[in-house]
C-alpha cells in the first residue's frame, strides 16, 4: 500500500482532477521483471529461493484447509494456495524492484526481517518431525532461512547506498543501457580471435557482457532448492524399504542390495537434474517468454528427477537379480552362459545387418561418378540379382523387423523417462511437437525473449527514444540540461531561435540592410 501510494501513474484519470492531492499518485506496484535484465537479478532469485518451502507444501497439497474436501475442488483448493503464497512473497519483490529505493529498502528490511525471526522461532519450538526425524524443520527451513539472510544484506546495501547518492546528490548509472551497449559491440566486431583457456576451449565458452535475465535466474535458484527438499523426502523413504521389500521378498541381502540400488539412484538422479539445470541455462544462452516457463520449468525438474530415480531404480534392481544374486548363489556359470547366448544372438543379428548393407554398397551400386564423391550414387546396378536379394531377405527381416520394434520402443521408453525434465527438447516424434506443451513454453519464451530482451533491438530502440526526445527538445525555444561531467545547468537553444536571434542582432547593427530583405 505504501509503494502503490509513492507509486505515479503515466497519466491523469477523472479521479485526480477531483481530488488535487492525488496527483496521478496510487500507482501499480510491478514485482517483478521476468523479461529483463536488472543489477538485482540475484536478489530476485534469492527471493524465489525464501518462497521454497512454500511451493514445496504446495506440492505436497498441505494448503487444503480441510482433508475432506471432495476431488473434483482440488485444482480450486491449489489455485487458492497459489494465490496465497503469491501475497505473502509479493512485498519481497515489490521491494526490490521499486524506484524509491529508501522507501522500499526500509519496508524490504522490516518484512525480511519478520519472517525470519518467525522462521526461527517456528523451528526452534520444535526442530523435530514425524518425517525426518531428528531437526527435520532445520533440515527443511535452513535454504529459506540462507535466502532471506540474503535479502537483509541487498537491503541493508541498498539503503546505505541510495542514503549515500541522495546525500551526494548523484544519479545511479544507467546499468541496461552500458550493460547492452557491451554486448552490442562485441557483436559487430569481425576478425576477433582471442585466445581462449583450455577450459574455454573443451568445457564452457563465457562471455563477459553475457548477462542472465532474472528470470533465467530465479528458476534456477528455485529449481536447486526444491530438488534438494524433494531428494531429502526421497533419502527418508528408504526407512521404510524393508517394508516395501518384505512384501516382494523375505530374504534380507536382497533388500541390502535393492537399498544400496536405492541410495545410488538418489545420487545418480539428482546430478543428473543438477546437470539439466545448468545445461538448460548453457542452451538459452546459444539459443537466445512467457509467463508460466518459470513454474513449467520447475515443475517439469521435479517430476523428472522422480521418474528419473524410479527408472534407473528399476534397472539397477535388474541388474542385481540378473547379474549379482546369480554370483552369490553360485549360479554364476549359468549366468555367464546366459549372458554370453544372448550377445551371441544380438551379435549375430547386428552382423547380419551389417552385412545386407555392406552387401548392397558393394554389389548393387554402380560406382562413383567422380573419385571426390564421398557416397555412390543412389542408381542399381545387377538389378536382377538385386530382386532375388530382396526375396530371399524379405522373410528374415520380418524377424528382425520385430526386434528392432522392441529394440525401439525400448529406446523410445529409455530415452523419454530421461529427458522428461529436458523442456528445451520435445519427446515428441517430428511432426507431433506441437503436444508437448512444455517444449512449445520453451520455444514462446525463445520468442518472447528475442522480440523483448535482444540486445541489438533494444539499444535501437533506446537510441531511437533518445533521438526523438533531443529533437522534442530542439523544437523548444529553450531547454535546461544537466551537464554530467560538472553537475551544472545549461540552456540548449534550438537553431531556428539561434538563427533568429542573430538575424536581429545584425540588422540593429546594420539597420541599412532592413531595405534588402526578401518581402514576406
Amino acid at each position: 500500500v505504501v509503494l502503490s501510494c509513492l507509486e505515479k501513474r503515466a497519466k491523469r484519470n477523472v479521479i485526480d482532477e477531483k481530488c488535487h492531492l492525488l496527483n496521478r499518485r496510487w500507482g501499480v506496484v510491478v514485482p517483478l521483471d521476468l523479461m529483463g535484465v536488472c543489477s538485482s537479478r540475484w536478489a530476485m532469485g534469492f527471493a524465489f529461493g525464501a518462497t521454497a518451502n512454500k511451493v514445496m507444501i504446495l506440492f505436497a497439497d498441505g494448503y487444503f484447509p480441510l482433508r475432506v474436501l471432495p476431488q473434483w475442488i482440488k485444482a480450486i483448493a491449489i489455485l487458492i494456495g497459489a494465490t496465497e503464497v503469491g501475497l505473502s512473497s509479493y512485498p519481497f519483490f515489490a521491494c526490490l524492484s521499486t524506484p524509491m529505493q529508501i522507501t522500499g529498502a526500509t519496508l524490504g528490511f522490516l518484512y525480511t526481517a519478520a519472517w525470519f525471526v518467525i522462521t526461527a522461532v517456528h523451528i526452534g519450538q520444535c526442530p523435530h518431525g514425524q518425517i525426518l526425524g531428528y531437526f527435520e524443520k532445520i533440515i527443511f527451513y535452513w535454504p529459506s532461512l540462507v535466502c532471506q539472510l540474503f535479502l537483509l544484506g541487498k537491503f541493508t546495501h541498498v539503503l546505505i547506498k541510495a542514503s549515500w547518492c541522495m546525500m551526494a546528490r548523484k544519479t545511479c548509472p544507467l546499468f541496461l543501457v552500458t550493460h547492452l551497449l557491451q554486448a552490442v559491440h562485441i557483436v559487430f566486431l569481425k576478425n576477433r580471435k582471442p585466445q581462449k583457456s583450455w577450459i574455454q576451449q573443451h568445457i564452457y565458452e563465457w562471455d563477459p557482457y553475457f548477462q542472465f535475465p532474472s528470470r533465467m535466474i530465479s528458476t534456477t535458484v528455485l529449481a536447486i532448492i526444491c530438488l534438494y527438499m524433494v531428494n531429502q523426502r526421497v533419502v527418508v523413504w528408504k526407512r521404510n524399504w524393508h517394508l516395501i521389500m518384505g512384501i516382494v521378498n523375505k530374504i534380507n541381502h536382497q533388500n541390502c542390495f535393492s537399498l544400496g540400488v536405492w541410495i545410488f539412484t538418489v545420487g545418480s538422479a539428482s546430478l543428473t537434474s543438477v546437470s539439466y539445470v545448468f545445461h538448460i541455462l548453457a542452451c538459452y544462452r546459444y539459443a537466445g517468454a512467457i509467463a508460466r516457463y518459470s513454474g513449467w520449468q520447475i515443475a517439469y525438474l521435479v517430476w523428472g528427477y522422480l521418474v528419473i530415480h524410479i527408472v534407473q531404480c528399476l534397472f539397477g534392481v535388474m541388474l542385481i537379480y540378473s547379474l549379482v544374486l546369480p554370483i552369490k548363489h553360485g549360479q554364476g556359470i549359468e549366468m555367464v552362459k546366459s549372458l554370453g547366448t544372448g550377445i551371441l544372438t544380438i551379435a549375430i543379428v547386428i552382423g547380419f545387418i551389417v552385412l545386407q548393407i555392406t552387401t548392397a554398397r558393394r554389389f548393387f551400386l554402380q560406382p562413383k561418378i567422380l573419385q571426390d564423391d564421398k557416397e555412390k550414387p543412389l542408381a542399381l546396378d545387377n538389378r536382377k540379382v538385386f530382386h532375388n536379394f530382396n526375396y530371399f531377405l524379405f522373410f528374415s527381416n520380418v524377424m528382425l523387423g520385430l526386434s528392432a520394434c522392441l529394440f525401439r520402443l525400448m529406446c523410445s521408453v529409455v530415452l523419454g523417462a530421461w529427458l522428461i525434465a529436458r523442456i528445451d527438447r520435445t519427446i515428441m516424434p517430428k511432426g507431433y511437437e506441437a503436444a508437448d506443451m512444455g517444449y512449445k513454453t520453451w520455444i514462446g519464451m525463445l520468442f518472447m525473449d528475442h522480440y523483448h530482451t535482444n540486445p541489438i533491438l533494444l539499444c535501437f530502440g533506446h537510441h531511437l527514444a533518445a533521438k526523438c526526445i533531443e529533437n522534442q527538445q530542439q523544437g523548444n525555444s529553450y531547454s535546461c540540461h544537466v551537464d554530467q561531467s560538472t553537475g551544472k545547468p545549461y540552456f540548449r537553444v534550438s537553431k531556428k531561435a539561434r538563427t533568429r536571434w542573430l538575424l536581429l542582432y545584425t540588422l540593429l547593427k546594420n539597420p541599412c540592410l532592413s531595405a534588402h530583405r526578401k518581402p514576406k
